[in-house]
Protein backbone atom coordinates (compact mmCIF):
# COMPACT_ATOMS: atom_id res chain seq x y z
CA UNK A 1 0.00 0.00 0.00
CA UNK A 2 1.35 3.51 -0.85
CA UNK A 3 2.03 5.95 1.56
CA UNK A 4 -0.11 9.43 0.51
CA UNK A 5 1.37 12.75 0.85
CA UNK A 6 -1.07 15.85 0.38
CA UNK A 7 1.41 18.48 -0.81
CA UNK A 8 -0.35 21.85 0.17
CA UNK A 9 -0.13 24.69 -2.44
CA UNK A 10 -1.57 27.98 -1.41
CA UNK A 11 -1.24 30.38 -3.97
CA UNK A 12 -1.66 34.14 -4.51
CA UNK A 13 -1.19 36.46 -7.16
CA UNK A 14 1.78 33.89 -8.48
CA UNK A 15 1.01 33.57 -12.21
CA UNK A 16 4.44 33.88 -12.98
CA UNK A 17 5.28 30.77 -11.31
CA UNK A 18 2.21 28.63 -10.88
CA UNK A 19 2.18 26.61 -13.81
CA UNK A 20 5.75 25.61 -13.61
CA UNK A 21 6.04 24.68 -9.83
CA UNK A 22 3.07 22.32 -10.28
CA UNK A 23 4.48 20.80 -13.07
CA UNK A 24 7.34 19.81 -10.96
CA UNK A 25 5.44 18.97 -8.40
CA UNK A 26 3.81 16.41 -10.96
CA UNK A 27 7.44 14.72 -12.03
CA UNK A 28 8.15 13.95 -8.64
CA UNK A 29 8.33 10.31 -8.18
CA UNK A 30 9.37 8.09 -5.40
CA UNK A 31 8.92 4.36 -4.30
CA UNK A 32 6.34 3.77 -2.39
CA UNK A 33 4.57 7.19 -2.52
CA UNK A 34 2.08 8.63 -4.05
CA UNK A 35 1.02 12.65 -3.81
CA UNK A 36 -1.96 14.53 -3.39
CA UNK A 37 -1.99 17.59 -4.73
CA UNK A 38 -3.94 20.36 -3.07
CA UNK A 39 -3.99 24.15 -4.52
CA UNK A 40 -5.40 26.94 -2.59
CA UNK A 41 -6.07 29.89 -4.56
CA UNK A 42 -6.44 32.58 -2.09
CA UNK A 43 -8.28 35.46 -4.19
CA UNK A 44 -5.88 35.88 -6.69
CA UNK A 45 -6.42 38.75 -8.46
CA UNK A 46 -3.91 38.24 -11.26
CA UNK A 47 -4.18 35.69 -14.38
CA UNK A 48 -3.37 32.64 -11.52
CA UNK A 49 -6.97 31.76 -11.20
CA UNK A 50 -7.66 31.20 -14.90
CA UNK A 51 -4.08 29.55 -15.00
CA UNK A 52 -5.38 26.53 -12.90
CA UNK A 53 -8.58 26.74 -14.94
CA UNK A 54 -6.80 25.92 -17.77
CA UNK A 55 -4.64 23.18 -16.16
CA UNK A 56 -6.89 20.61 -13.80
CA UNK A 57 -4.45 17.86 -14.80
CA UNK A 58 -1.46 19.36 -12.57
CA UNK A 59 -3.71 19.44 -8.82
CA UNK A 60 -6.34 16.96 -7.34
CA UNK A 61 -8.38 19.41 -5.63
CA UNK A 62 -8.36 23.23 -6.37
CA UNK A 63 -10.17 25.61 -3.81
CA UNK A 64 -10.56 28.96 -4.66
CA UNK A 65 -11.07 31.23 -1.89
CA UNK A 66 -13.94 34.23 -3.01
CA UNK A 67 -11.26 37.15 -1.06
CA UNK A 68 -7.91 37.20 -0.18
CA UNK A 69 -7.59 36.20 3.62
CA UNK A 70 -3.79 35.44 3.82
CA UNK A 71 -1.90 32.50 3.19
CA UNK A 72 -2.82 30.93 6.84
CA UNK A 73 -6.89 31.04 6.39
CA UNK A 74 -5.33 29.05 2.60
CA UNK A 75 -3.40 26.87 4.62
CA UNK A 76 -5.99 26.04 7.32
CA UNK A 77 -8.81 25.42 4.13
CA UNK A 78 -5.89 22.79 2.26
CA UNK A 79 -5.75 21.06 5.28
CA UNK A 80 -9.40 20.21 5.80
CA UNK A 81 -9.55 18.84 2.79
CA UNK A 82 -5.85 16.92 2.84
CA UNK A 83 -6.92 12.98 2.79
CA UNK A 84 -2.87 11.88 2.87
CA UNK A 85 -1.15 10.49 5.86
CA UNK A 86 1.56 12.88 5.38
CA UNK A 87 1.33 16.51 5.12
CA UNK A 88 4.15 18.37 3.15
CA UNK A 89 3.43 22.55 2.52
CA UNK A 90 4.80 23.28 -1.02
CA UNK A 91 5.31 27.77 -1.72
CA UNK A 92 3.97 28.67 -5.01
CA UNK A 93 7.08 30.19 -6.48
CA UNK A 94 10.68 28.93 -7.12
CA UNK A 95 12.28 29.65 -3.99
CA UNK A 96 12.31 25.65 -3.07
CA UNK A 97 12.11 22.91 -5.51
CA UNK A 98 10.00 19.82 -5.22
CA UNK A 99 13.25 17.56 -6.65
CA UNK A 100 13.41 17.66 -2.24
CA UNK A 101 10.99 15.70 -2.27
CA UNK A 102 13.01 12.23 -2.23
CA UNK A 103 15.13 13.67 0.68
CA UNK A 104 12.29 14.93 3.05
CA UNK A 105 10.40 11.38 2.94
CA UNK A 106 13.72 9.49 3.26
CA UNK A 107 13.52 9.77 6.55
CA UNK A 108 10.02 8.63 7.01
CA UNK A 109 10.33 5.49 4.52
CA UNK A 110 13.64 4.75 6.34
CA UNK A 111 13.28 5.49 10.24
CA UNK A 112 9.37 6.22 10.86
CA UNK A 113 10.12 10.12 11.07
CA UNK A 114 6.84 11.90 11.99
CA UNK A 115 8.11 15.16 11.36
CA UNK A 116 10.70 16.09 9.09
CA UNK A 117 11.63 19.75 8.70
CA UNK A 118 14.19 21.31 5.45
CA UNK A 119 17.05 22.87 6.43
CA UNK A 120 18.74 25.61 4.21
CA UNK A 121 21.63 25.94 6.65
CA UNK A 122 22.60 22.00 7.27
CA UNK A 123 25.04 21.42 4.44
CA UNK A 124 22.71 22.53 1.45
CA UNK A 125 24.38 22.12 -2.41
CA UNK A 126 23.52 25.50 -2.63
CA UNK A 127 22.01 28.65 -0.87
CA UNK A 128 21.26 31.92 -2.83
CA UNK A 129 22.72 34.77 -0.95
CA UNK A 130 19.84 36.85 0.96
CA UNK A 131 19.59 39.29 3.73
CA UNK A 132 21.21 40.08 6.63
CA UNK A 133 18.30 40.70 8.67
CA UNK A 134 15.88 38.13 7.65
CA UNK A 135 18.96 35.43 8.53
CA UNK A 136 19.30 37.00 12.26
CA UNK A 137 15.63 36.97 12.45
CA UNK A 138 15.29 33.03 11.52
CA UNK A 139 18.51 32.44 13.81
CA UNK A 140 17.12 33.82 16.66
CA UNK A 141 13.64 32.46 16.47
CA UNK A 142 15.30 29.05 15.51
CA UNK A 143 17.26 29.69 18.80
CA UNK A 144 13.45 30.41 20.98
CA UNK A 145 12.18 27.55 19.61
CA UNK A 146 14.73 25.59 20.61
CA UNK A 147 15.53 26.53 23.94
CA UNK A 148 11.38 26.18 24.32
CA UNK A 149 11.26 23.05 22.80
CA UNK A 150 14.08 21.42 23.80
CA UNK A 151 15.28 20.75 19.67
CA UNK A 152 18.18 20.99 17.52
CA UNK A 153 16.59 22.61 14.15
CA UNK A 154 19.11 24.64 12.39
CA UNK A 155 15.89 26.62 10.13
CA UNK A 156 12.75 26.53 11.34
CA UNK A 157 11.05 28.75 9.15
CA UNK A 158 12.10 27.21 5.92
CA UNK A 159 8.75 26.41 3.55
CA UNK A 160 9.45 22.66 3.57
CA UNK A 161 8.05 20.80 6.77
CA UNK A 162 6.24 17.75 6.36
CA UNK A 163 4.67 15.98 9.37
CA UNK A 164 1.89 13.01 10.29
CA UNK A 165 -1.33 14.39 9.46
CA UNK A 166 -2.91 12.87 12.49
CA UNK A 167 -0.51 15.09 14.58
CA UNK A 168 -2.57 18.09 13.91
CA UNK A 169 -6.32 18.86 13.70
CA UNK A 170 -6.24 22.39 11.13
CA UNK A 171 -9.13 23.22 13.59
CA UNK A 172 -6.53 23.75 16.35
CA UNK A 173 -5.18 26.56 14.65
CA UNK A 174 -5.51 30.04 15.70
CA UNK A 175 -3.17 31.56 13.97
CA UNK A 176 -3.08 33.10 9.80
CA UNK A 177 -0.33 35.15 9.26
CA UNK A 178 3.40 34.60 8.57
CA UNK A 179 3.36 33.11 12.37
CA UNK A 180 0.94 29.95 11.55
CA UNK A 181 4.08 27.88 10.38
CA UNK A 182 5.64 28.35 13.94
CA UNK A 183 2.26 27.41 15.36
CA UNK A 184 1.76 24.54 13.45
CA UNK A 185 5.41 23.67 14.41
CA UNK A 186 4.97 24.11 18.27
CA UNK A 187 1.90 21.58 18.37
CA UNK A 188 3.20 18.77 15.88
CA UNK A 189 6.98 19.04 17.45
CA UNK A 190 5.82 18.16 20.97
CA UNK A 191 3.68 15.18 19.44
CA UNK A 192 5.98 13.33 17.39
CA UNK A 193 8.56 11.09 18.58
CA UNK A 194 10.72 11.12 15.73
CA UNK A 195 11.89 13.84 14.03
CA UNK A 196 14.46 14.73 11.64
CA UNK A 197 16.19 17.47 9.50
CA UNK A 198 17.43 17.25 6.49
CA UNK A 199 19.30 19.77 3.92
CA UNK A 200 17.37 21.67 1.03
CA UNK A 201 18.79 24.40 -0.98
CA UNK A 202 17.34 27.54 -1.92
CA UNK A 203 16.79 30.03 -4.53
CA UNK A 204 15.44 32.95 -2.81
CA UNK A 205 13.44 35.94 -4.40
CA UNK A 206 13.68 39.26 -4.01
CA UNK A 207 10.73 41.97 -3.14
CA UNK A 208 10.74 43.31 -6.82
CA UNK A 209 10.82 39.21 -7.52
CA UNK A 210 7.59 38.91 -5.62
CA UNK A 211 9.12 38.55 -1.71
CA UNK A 212 6.21 38.74 0.46
CA UNK A 213 8.02 37.96 4.23
CA UNK A 214 9.62 41.07 5.71
CA UNK A 215 12.18 41.00 8.74
CA UNK A 216 9.49 42.18 11.14
CA UNK A 217 7.13 39.37 10.79
CA UNK A 218 9.96 37.90 13.46
CA UNK A 219 7.59 39.45 16.56
CA UNK A 220 4.48 37.71 15.72
CA UNK A 221 6.72 34.20 14.99
CA UNK A 222 8.50 34.73 18.54
CA UNK A 223 4.95 35.53 20.39
CA UNK A 224 3.49 32.60 18.86
CA UNK A 225 6.14 30.42 19.72
CA UNK A 226 5.93 31.41 23.53
CA UNK A 227 2.08 31.27 23.59
CA UNK A 228 1.87 28.05 22.10
CA UNK A 229 4.91 26.74 24.78
CA UNK A 230 2.96 28.26 28.21
CA UNK A 231 -0.64 28.90 27.46
CA UNK A 232 -1.00 25.77 24.74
Amino acid sequence: MSLRISVIVPVYNEEATILRILREVRKQSVDGVEFEVVVIDDGSRDQTGALLDANPDLYDRLIKQSTNGGKGKAVQAGLRVATGQYILFQDADLEYSPSHYAVLLFPVLHFGAQVVMGSRFLAAQFSRVQFFWHKLGNTAVTFIFNALFNTTFTDIYTCYLLYRRDLLDPEELASYGWEQHAEILCRVVPRAKVIYEVPVSYQGRDYDEGKKIMAHHALGVVLTIFRCRFFK
